[in-house]
């Protein structure tokens, strides 16, 4: 969806060239972080052994090696870099490279350092919505790049407060950093990055409004984005939010509001 993000909010996904070179971002996407997975599950398989539901994962479950694991994450990679290669010159492939480099870096030694891991999981979702922007050449606005880091920087939050919530005291065995986090600090973080991501939207509808003279669609779309951001905060303070993407599928009012909100910004566009 991130990949998506910036070419359908430039209006170009009904051009056929800019909808298959995001759909060529969107599988080396995929390629590279699989790939960047098996790398991550290799390394951590001792730690998630100890979790509820990482320890069924194949690596720590005994059901694949990690020197396999290793051997099929380069390939992944590789062939990430070489699907988008010819994509603007190389640009895309090089986005892919620094979202490979990081999530690397984040395996091997990012992870263990506080705050500094949060702002590396979430440079890896941004690396997402900037490579739908230079795989079809838009233009990426400011604000949506501070809403993508902002809004990034909540999930990532969202997710460690869960992992404390479903692992109790024994969250540090499972993640180092867990043991740096109060409740209270994470529940600052998401605060503040809730908040620049609801008023670097709000920017970001009053620029789009302006660019194209229109009066009440982008204005309006203020409202569902910033109900859907309430309610995913209610779900992850409830102990939610450990998988974004079961949140997203599974809570039926967050579905019927997001679907609001990509109406009224699809109507701004197009309208």
């Amino acid at each position: 969806m991130l990949v998506f993000a910036a070419p359908a909010a430039a209006g170009v996904l009904d051009q056929r060239d800019a909808l298959l070179k995001t759909l060529v971002a969107f599988v080396g996407f995929c390629l590279a972080a699989s790939g960047t997975y098996f790398f991550n599950d290799a390394a951590d398989a001792a730690v998630d052994r100890l979790h509820p539901t990482k320890r069924h994962r194949p690596i720590a479950a005994g059901h694949l090696e990690p020197g396999m694991a290793r051997g099929i994450a380069g390939a992944l990679v590789v062939l990430a870099l070489g699907v988008t290669a010819p994509i603007n010159d190389g640009k895309l492939a090089a986005v892919i490279g620094g979202y490979v480099a990081i999530t690397l870096a984040y395996s091997l030694w990012l992870k263990h350092e506080p705050v500094i891991d949060l702002a590396a999981v979430a440079a890896g979702f941004v690396l997402r919505a900037i490579a739908g922007g230079v795989a079809t050449g838009v233009r990426l606005s400011d604000w949506f790049l501070i809403v993508a880091g902002a809004g990034s920087l909540f999930v990532v939050t969202g997710k460690r407060h869960a992992e404390q919530v479903e692992l109790g005291s024994d969250s540090h065995g499972h993640r180092m950093t867990l043991a740096e986090y109060s409740t209270a600090f994470l529940g600052y973080v998401r605060a503040v990055a809730s908040g620049v991501m609801i008023t670097g939207y709000c920017l970001w509808a009053f620029e789009n409004a302006n660019a194209t003279g229109d009066t009440t669609w982008f204005r309006l779309s203020i409202v569902p984005f910033v109900i859907a951001v309430l309610r995913y905060a209610l779900v992850v303070d409830l102990g939610g939010g450990g998988a974004p993407e079961d949140v997203v599928l599974s809570d039926r009012v967050l579905q019927v509001v997001g679907a609001i909100w990509v109406l009224t910004f699809m109507l701004g566009i197009h309208g």
